[in-house]
């Protein structure tokens, strides 16, 4: 999930680079909710693994 996080992230710094703003706001977009939901899988991986040791 952060590995797409940042191939999205990086598509929009090129596309940005070269001018395409609708482009790169939507890859910056898709960018940051799949990383809001790494964050929240992440959290919620260390709570659980925790509660089963």
């Amino acid at each position: 999930m952060l590995r797409w996080s940042i191939i999205f992230l990086i598509v929009a710094i090129v596309a940005a680079v070269f001018g395409f703003g609708g482009i790169a706001s939507t890859a910056a977009g898709i960018a940051k909710v799949l990383f809001f939901v790494f964050l929240v899988l992440f959290v919620l991986s260390l709570i659980f693994g925790r509660r089963g040791a």
